[in-house]
């Protein structure tokens, strides 16, 4: 494989690495979380109008419930912007506290920032949130080295307004070769 083939695979070497992490270490931790994601304490939820309309039961049209936002009469935990909402402060709706599940799981309607927290790729990296109790970063770089490879080594750094989002990227570890392909050639 060139170096130029390789930079196009990494993204999505990088983002597989990623889901298979959530998949393998996150998701069968979330049962016995000591404070769930869901109770969106330090998390915000960023929903459109369908998700909001139906995992917060909202009856009333679109233009009527921005106007009671807009005029402070709406529910607190929920703020618009951008014609988007951010949910936050209160337990989400659809989090089953007593079953510690969600009742959306698995479903169209479920948003993205619960299916992305807290491993999640950003662009041609990808970004862990260490306040889920669950990601161990040192686990996580070693899979993410396992997935790339040893001609790359995981690079991370801190963001440095919120220092719990760490950035984990790749790099080309120096003198390593690409492997063609074809066997018995080296570029």
């Amino acid at each position: 494989m060139s170096r130029r083939e390789s930079r196009r695979l990494l993204p999505q070497e990088l983002a597989a690495a990623a889901a298979a992490y959530q998949a393998a270490v996150v998701i069968p931790h979330c049962a016995e979380c000591s404070k769930p994601c869901c109770r969106l304490d330090p998390l915000v939820l960023e929903l459109d109008w369908k998700q909001l309309k139906t995992i917060w039961l909202i009856e009333e049209s679109r233009p009527a419930f921005d106007r009671k936002l807009s005029s402070g009469k709406g529910p607190e935990d929920i703020r618009a912007a951008g014609g988007l909402y951010f949910a936050h402060g209160k337990p989400c709706p659809a989090y089953d506290q007593a079953g510690h599940s969600c009742r959306v799981y698995g479903q169209e309607i479920k948003p993205v920032g619960c299916s992305d927290f807290p491993v999640y790729e950003d662009g041609s990296s990808v970004v862990a949130d260490l306040r889920c109790e669950a990601v161990n970063l040192d686990a996580l770089i070693a899979w993410m080295a396992d997935a790339v490879g040893p001609e790359f080594r995981i690079v991370h750094s801190a963001n440095e307004e919120f220092p719990f989002l760490i950035t984990l990227s790749v790099r080309r570890v120096a003198g390593a070769a690409a492997v063609s392909k074809r066997p018995g050639k080296r570029k």
